[in-house]
């Protein structure tokens, strides 16, 4: 098992790929091998399995993005809810039922859900495979420009060109 708190440097070292001042690029491994990742709860102590988060490894400064594995015919085990954060989740394989407050819901390949802050949340899989998803962490209200209203184009000579 990888183990992202405790053996933090080890690992980033093998998840890395590049980096620059602009960027950081890694690879966390194949969706099918989500589960072979774990961490140390930093207040309970206990080992998740199945769980990779990437703000430190990505040196991310708006966003926590996390990659999870649940294994199948399991609930998460917990609910939550953030104080200033809201959820986007992404479910990439398998299928199950999502729960937030006392709406329960059916989730599968290609359910995006996103919850407030505030909303009571967990999740089980249902399904005969692990339950592969993505979850999105940011400060509600925070994005004030998005997609092209952020954005500009801007004349750049592509190295790329010799790849495709």
């Amino acid at each position: 098992m990888r183990n992202l708190i405790q053996n933090k440097t080890e690992n980033h070292k093998e998840m890395k790929q590049s980096e620059n001042k602009d960027y950081t690029a890694v690879n966390i491994g194949p969706l099918d091998e989500i589960k072979s990742h774990s961490l140390i709860h930093p207040i309970s102590g206990k080992e998740i399995k199945g769980k990779v988060f990437l703000k430190e490894l990505t040196k991310a400064s708006g966003t926590e993005i996390s990659f999870n594995s649940l294994p199948p015919k399991t609930e998460l085990g917990y609910f939550h809810i953030h104080n200033q954060d809201e959820e986007t989740y992404i479910v990439l394989k398998g299928s199950g039922y999502y729960q937030v407050n006392e709406d329960c819901f059916p989730i599968e390949e290609g359910s995006i859900i996103r919850v407030a802050p505030e909303g009571v949340r967990s999740l089980c899989n249902t399904s005969d495979e692990e339950l592969v998803y993505i979850c999105v962490q940011s400060k509600m209200n925070s994005l004030e420009e998005h997609t092209t209203d952020d954005g500009s184009r801007v004349a750049y000579d592509s190295k790329m060109k010799a790849f495709v």
